[in-house]
């Protein structure tokens, strides 16, 4: 790599919970190079999600970055999910399972949204408990950015979302030691889109959380967009006006500069995590799955997160009759993630009139099109699928001076086309949406 100012290319990778994705954009968000390094999920009983922490957050972004293959880069930026946590050597290597979000280890019982559920401090009591001598507890950000650059830095959006143990500020002395830490285990924190370090000659930015990334270049900034995220978890988010708290829904600030504008949402597990394990179940076929003849999943595979907050929920396919074939119980894996969105958005009460969709969902055209027929709302589907890894991208750029902050995002958003509902559908959907709210309560 050549100095920064010989390159406006950027580079974001993204942490996910089955692949490490990175994307490599010039100036106009245009994708020049992509890489996926693919990781398992450990699920060593039902209730622990877990990922090889050596794998996925230290080898898997080096592995990334390498594979693009560009060249010259002026910075580089990194997202993951949130929570997560593992205990590292003095060289940064992970020396426990990283602990990701929904893991029994990190159970607190609370329903509110990441920063106040306590969930990283319960990571944090299982791991300083199985590595009490360890260097550091580090989130996947971190030990990833230490791998890219030689430091262990972290953004104050990911230290935050571990409160009570950061408090806005510094990691808190008192916290940490209730659990058997200290704060010099832990990464050194920088505003979201601050220089962190370098990767070479290129600056590397601060990290951020990967919906951050997907909400700084997907678009959804007019009133009644809804932005959902088609990944390994669904994740939801309502623009409205103002700041308004719904029972079970998580409200987060818009990052786009919009005055006056905040998301309502949350995150669920009817998105791929669900639909890869349901559709195993049955054969890939050729047929087209009958308007009224689907049955009725509810999708909750490993619990639910929002509006439910009960991990103990189970998936149940419900109303099976001999007309069903293999096409019909698809269609209804599908339509169970579709119907999770529309609940989430009757629950906010705005009145909604679009769906911008992202993430690797949008190359599924029968999710896309179960989207659009069980909310009745057009899913305009993003041009680039790796939403998280381009706003980290984009956060490099403002990293290395190139862009003049985050807010500035939404010219790299981009549709690649329109999904609207099949109006074929739209009775046999909305009876079976009836019966979903009965059976999920």
């Amino acid at each position: 790599m050549t100095p920064a100012s010989h390159s406006e290319l950027a580079v974001g990778i993204d942490i996910g919970t089955t692949s490490v994705k990175a994307v490599a954009a010039d100036a106009d968000g245009n994708v020049v190079a992509r890489a996926r390094v693919p990781h398992k999920v450990v699920i060593p009983d039902a209730d622990k999600f877990e990922h090889d922490a050596d794998e996925a957050w230290r080898r898997g972004p080096r592995e990334a970055l390498a594979a693009l293959k560009v060249g010259d880069v002026a910075a580089v930026s990194v997202t993951g999910m949130v929570p997560s946590l593992c205990a590292v050597d003095a060289d940064g290597v992970p020396i426990t399972p990283g602990l990701i979000y929904g893991d029994v280890r990190g159970r607190t019982g609370s329903g509110a949204d990441p920063s106040g559920s306590g969930e990283t401090a319960a990571f944090l009591r299982w791991t300083a408990k199985e590595a009490p001598d360890a260097a550091g507890y580090w989130p996947a950000q971190a030990v990833a950015n230490r791998a890219l650059c030689g430091e262990a830095s972290l953004d104050t959006a990911t230290a935050f979302s571990a409160y009570p143990l950061f408090d806005g500020n510094v990691w808190d002395e008192a916290q940490l030691k209730e659990l058997g830490a200290r704060p010099d285990q832990f990464p050194a924190v920088h505003v979201n889109g601050a220089a962190a370090g370098r990767v070479g000659d290129a600056v590397l930015g601060a990290s951020s959380i990967d919906a951050m990334g997907e909400q700084l270049v997907a678009g959804a900034d007019r009133d009644g967009d809804v932005m959902v995220i088609l990944g390994t978890t669904l994740i939801i988010w309502v623009l409205d006006t103002g700041w308004k708290e719904v029972p079970g829904l998580w409200t987060i600030p818009h990052l786009g500069g919009l005055e006056n504008k905040s998301f309502i949402g949350g995150a669920s597990n009817a998105g791929g995590l669900f639909l890869n394990w349901a559709l195993r179940l049955t054969e890939p076929t050729s047929e087209d799955p009958v308007p009224d003849r689907v049955p009725v999943w509810e999708p909750y595979v490993r619990g639910e997160r929002t509006p439910y907050h009960n991990p103990n929920r189970r998936a149940v396919l419900h109303d099976l009759n001999l007309t069903h074939d293999a096409a019909a119980v698809r269609r209804a894996a599908y339509e169970a993630s579709g119907f999770v969105t529309r609940h989430h958005i009757e629950m906010t009460g705005v009145e909604p009139k679009r769906i911008v969709a992202t993430g690797g969902g949008v190359r599924v055209p029968e999710w896309v099109q179960a989207l659009a027929d069980c909310t009745g709302l057009p899913v305009d589907v993003v041009a680039v699928p790796e939403g998280a890894a381009l706003g980290a991208a984009f956060m490099a750029r403002v990293a290395a001076g190139l862009e003049p902050d985050t807010a500035a995002g939404a010219r790299w958003a981009k549709t690649a086309g329109r999904v609207d509902p099949d109006p074929v559908w739209a009775d046999a959907v909305n009876e079976r949406y009836r019966r979903f709210r009965e059976l999920a309560g």
